[in-house]
């Protein structure tokens, strides 16, 4: 592809953040080889999808799928990935999503197989909600998944456990929805590792609201 084509590239930003942020998945241990999948939302309001089955450290921008609403290619790409349903579903229900995150992080990943929500015995699940839901099993890849999901995000949740699966998370950014992946994965072990050898004391609602307040002034952002 020539350069001018290249600067001609549809959604070129968003692809690229879709790359990214695929590679710091896996680097960051979230995933395995080509599991797992990511998308943000472009500035004209479709979506920009990893595609199917592609090895992250191997897409280029031009391979990552644009679709819309009903899931279709409308700008050149490979396949999307078969979780574009999931990833549509939660865009269409939550306006305030700009990016989502699916992992098979595995401390996460092991709640989920037993369909257990991960409590509050850390303070940064906060980041999350006051819990992290569990979305009841669909196959993958269906759109009975997808709508699972929508009903255990709700609107209050910026994650959930799927089931005999795995992670999804969201945020503004897909920068966002990936760091709370992170908080998720490390909320998790927390909880394993505190109930091999004793019993998590839970933080009451009122102080995750409360946190979650304090974190919007986090950093640069006091």
């Amino acid at each position: 592809m020539t350069d001018e084509k290249q600067n001609e590239l549809p959604n070129r930003e968003a692809r690229e953040t879709v790359i990214q942020h695929g590679l710091e998945m896996l680097k960051k241990g979230l995933t395995k080889s080509t599991g797992g999948n990511v998308s943000s939302r472009t500035e004209d309001g479709l979506v920009a999808i990893s595609p199917s089955g592609m090895p992250y450290g191997e897409i280029n921008p031009e391979e990552v799928p644009i679709i819309n609403v009903e899931g279709q290619v409308v700008h050149d790409g490979e396949k999307p990935s078969n979780e574009d349903s999931m990833h549509r579903f939660v865009y269409d229900a939550r306006d305030d999503v700009g990016g989502i995150v699916h992992t098979h992080s595995p401390y996460a990943s092991t709640f989920a197989s037993l369909c257990e929500p991960i409590p509050a015995s850390h303070y940064l699940i906060a980041f999350a909600g006051n819990k992290i839901p569990v979305a009841e099993y669909e196959t993958y890849g269906t759109p009975e998944l997808g709508q699972r999901t929508v009903e255990a995000l709700g609107s209050e949740y910026n994650a959930c456990l799927l089931a005999n699966h795995g992670v999804l998370t969201v945020g503004d950014s897909l920068s966002d929805a990936l760091e709370i992946a992170e908080m998720v994965e490390y909320c998790a072990r927390i909880h394993f590792q505190a109930r091999a050898i004793g019993e998590p004391e839970i933080l009451p609602d009122a102080e995750v609201a409360h946190l979650q307040e304090k974190f919007k002034g986090y950093g640069q952002n006091s």
